[in-house]
């Protein structure tokens, strides 16, 4: 199944962008969850505001679909600055930095999502920029080539990325603020599907509110997601409000169970604890076995299973838990000794 088509993909789908600016909130106050990341970012703004400087460099990191580009419009936002945005692939060589360096103002903000995806080319070029706020290029070729230096505005560049792993020492140590974003709780996921609700004109119950944020896999994004389908169902079956009944129904028909499982997470399981009898298991094997991208496998259905504790990486192959088979309604091997 192709990413695009999983309603529980934490990954930006067609039509998630659209989605997620009208949904975005402006002030940090209005961000619900990360509540410390919130209470650090405010000490920061206003000492910075007070100063009347930049912002320090700032490392957002943390699974796809958490708010990390939305945090990134508050921040420029309560700074009362510009944010030019892009991203890692985008810049593949340093002239494509250069032109979005040149063009920014005084404490504007570069958001660069996927920063872990940067050539390391242009990293290097980030290094001065970030550091003395200048940019330094070569003019001509061979013995007559000389160095310019191009002075820059002070500005923040805040990066995003889900593979903090990925980026190099020297280039991490050059971020002044570090925030890991967290899985957020379903009693936070329901309140940011009520006020997404609000916005869209939907009227939701909240018994609702909570069955979507317990399938939402603790994710908003994939929580406006559903609330967006759930919507269409809605509308069809009871005339737009969305009941219990409504969640529940639409949920069976899009085959999203309680857990927020879908047919390739439990497709993956069944492979696991039935076909290879619990594992071990290599990954290549899986992918084999259940035609999917063995990357795709690794960064979208594992991470979600390895944090239920449904599976474990182990040096010889992933391996299926007891709490899996007991959700799959299979009987585990170990009760049979």
């Amino acid at each position: 199944m192709d990413q695009a088509e999983r309603f529980i993909s934490s990954s930006m789908n067609v039509g998630d962008e659209e989605l997620d600016r009208s949904l975005r909130p402006k002030i940090i106050d209005d961000y619900v969850g990360q509540e410390k990341v919130k209470a650090n970012l405010k000490v920061f703004i206003e000492s910075c505001k007070k100063r009347g400087d930049a912002l320090d460099h700032v490392l957002l990191y943390g699974p796809p679909g958490l708010g990390k580009t939305t945090l990134s419009h508050i921040i420029a936002n309560e700074l009362g600055v510009q944010i030019k945005m892009t991203s890692g692939p985008a810049l593949e060589r340093a002239g494509d930095l250069a032109a979005i360096l040149t063009n920014l103002e005084e404490k504007d903000v570069l958001f660069i999502d996927e920063i872990h995806a940067l050539n390391r080319s242009v990293e290097e070029k980030l290094y001065s920029a970030m550091e003395d706020f200048a940019f330094d290029i070569v003019i001509g070729k061979g013995p007559g080539a000389r160095a310019m230096r191009i002075n820059l505005p002070k500005f923040t560049l805040i990066g995003a990325t889900t593979r903090i792993g990925n980026l190099t020492g020297p280039f991490r140590d050059r971020f002044g603020v570090i925030c890991r974003l967290e899985m957020y709780q379903p009693k936070e996921l329901a309140i940011i599907i009520n006020r997404s609700a609000k916005i869209l004109g939907v009227n939701i119950d909240e018994d609702a509110a909570l069955e979507l944020a317990g399938r939402s896999r603790g994710t908003p994004r994939i929580a406006n997601r559903l609330l967006k389908r759930v919507r269409d169902f809605a509308e069809i079956y009871n005339n737009g409000h969305i009941t219990l009944d409504v969640t529940k129904n639409a949920m069976r028909l899009l085959d999203i169970d309680e857990l927020g499982l879908d047919v390739v997470d439990r497709k993956y399981l069944e492979v696991i604890a039935v076909k290879f009898m619990g594992g071990p298991v290599g990954l290549d094997t899986i992918a084999a076995a259940i035609n999917e991208n063995a990357t795709t496998i690794e960064d979208v259905v594992e991470p979600y299973l390895l944090q239920l504790g449904y599976i474990a990486r182990t040096p010889r192959g992933r391996v299926c838990m007891k709490d899996a088979y007991l959700h799959l309604g299979l009987e585990y091997p170990g009760d049979k000794q």
